[in-house]
């Protein structure tokens, strides 16, 4: 892209790129230092409504720093190398947003059109669903990239690092009891891919179906049927719920013949889907809700060590003793069961809770509330497309870690919201 639209277009239309190199999600960390640059040689810079809650979510990160040596009760772990890199990623991931939003919001529809950006979305949902893919036929394949080459050891091998510097198809976990693959590609993890190909999805409606001719129409029609094999083979029960209510959400808020060509397509739908192999895989995952009980575990222990720090929470996640079924602490050879994943990392909700207690947590909240208030009376296309990506960031911070590929989709949603009504 030509203009001053070219960052975005770079992050955008260049993901796969930056997924390749090892940059992943942390590509709008180096595009937002040309973003500032443009930014500020543009002043005055306009700001959204509601944005004072993002700078004080950020202020509130700042003040947390002051609690990445201490450990409450029920945790252990000392202040190393992982706990401070852990921090310093999220920070310049939480400024990188701010600017990102102030620069899609302070340019002109000219330089950067909405559908041109909504369809870059869309974009980016085609790859998503050929990663998905990638997922389900190839879930070994994985590579070593450059970025993980140059990294040093003791930056490179720590486990949050290494999700987003070493590109993978699949996570391979034994969800229904047995070893099968997670589509994760191109993005960190499987949850992440779960997020982002629904949010993504509301994109590429907008801007292939509802703004699309004939032949684009045609193309969105076989690309999401196509999704729904990776989609299903996620075996992602909040993915699934979230595309659940995201129709219902679609045919409250529309009417008329919309309204009725909408539910005839999702009974055909249905029909097809309750007709295809894929049903018997969905049955399987829902008859092995495995998760269940990690999840309780954790997020009582992320409550429970929060309420000791309630106000700027502990900077960065801790692991608690013990997990749902032993008092064991850690993975060890002779008990590859004990462990748990870390505090805060079922949910952005929970994440928020430990690294920037409940102070945080509502700001987020509150964020997100106040951008479906202020935006509920815009029933244009990227209006109800926009409410709805917020309302699912309400639901997805209950079971979804929102960094980092997930908060960038948020948050450039958010700026679409804003520019529609500028």
């Amino acid at each position: 892209m030509r203009g001053p639209a070219w960052p975005v277009g770079a992050l955008l239309l260049g993901y796969p790129v930056w997924w390749a190199l090892g940059f992943g999600g942390l590509a709008v960390v180096v595009l937002a230092v040309p973003m500032a640059v443009i930014l500020w040689r543009r002043r005055p810079i306009r700001v959204p409504r509601g944005f004072g809650l993002w700078l004080l979510l950020l202020a509130g990160y700042g003040l947390s720093a002051l609690m990445l040596s201490e450990s409450p009760p029920g945790t252990y772990g000392e202040l190393g190398a992982g706990r401070i890199v852990g921090y310093a990623m999220r920070l310049a991931l939480y400024v990188s947003l701010l600017v990102l939003v102030l620069y899609l919001g302070n340019l002109t529809d000219r330089e950067l059109p909405q559908l041109t950006l909504v369809r870059m979305l869309g974009v980016l949902f085609v790859v998503t669903v050929a990663g998905g893919l990638l997922g389900v036929l190839a879930p070994g394949f994985a590579f070593t990239s450059p970025v993980e080459l140059l990294l040093p050891d003791w930056i490179g091998g720590n486990p949050f690092v290494q999700n987003l510097v070493h590109p993978t198809a699949a996570q391979t976990q034994k969800v229904l009891g047995y070893a099968s693959p997670r589509p994760e590609a191109p993005f960190e993890w499987a949850n992440a891919w779960g997020s982002n190909v629904s949010v993504l999805l509301v994109w590429f409606v907008v801007g292939w179906w509802v703004y699309g001719g004939r032949a684009r129409r045609a193309a969105a029609v076989a690309l999401v049927a196509l999704a729904a094999v990776p989609v299903v083979y996620s075996l992602n029960r909040g993915l699934w719920i979230g595309l659940g209510l995201s129709a219902l959400y679609v045919v409250l808020r529309v009417g008329g013949r919309a309204r009725l060509a909408l539910c005839g397509a999702a009974v055909a739908g249905a029909l097809v889907f309750a007709l295809s192999p894929l049903a018997a895989l969905v049955g399987q995952r829902l008859d092995n809700p495995h998760s269940n009980d990690i999840r309780a575990f954790t997020v009582t222990a992320t409550i429970k060590a929060a309420a000791h720090s309630p106000v700027i929470g502990y900077g960065n996640t801790r692991n608690a003793l013990g997990n749902h079924r032993t008092i064991t602490t850690g993975k060890t050879a002779w008990c590859s069961g004990c462990g748990h994943p870390p505090l805060g990392s079922d949910g952005q909700l929970w994440l928020l809770v430990i690294t920037q207690g409940f102070t945080g947590a509502a700001l987020y909240v509150s964020f997100f509330v106040g951008a479906i208030r202020r935006h509920w009376s815009d029933r244009s296309p990227v209006g109800l497309a926009g409410v709805l990506v917020m309302a699912l960031v309400l639901l997805y911070m209950l079971v979804y870690d929102g960094l980092v590929t997930p908060l960038i989709l948020y948050l450039i949603s958010f700026a679409l919201l804003w520019r529609n009504s500028s």
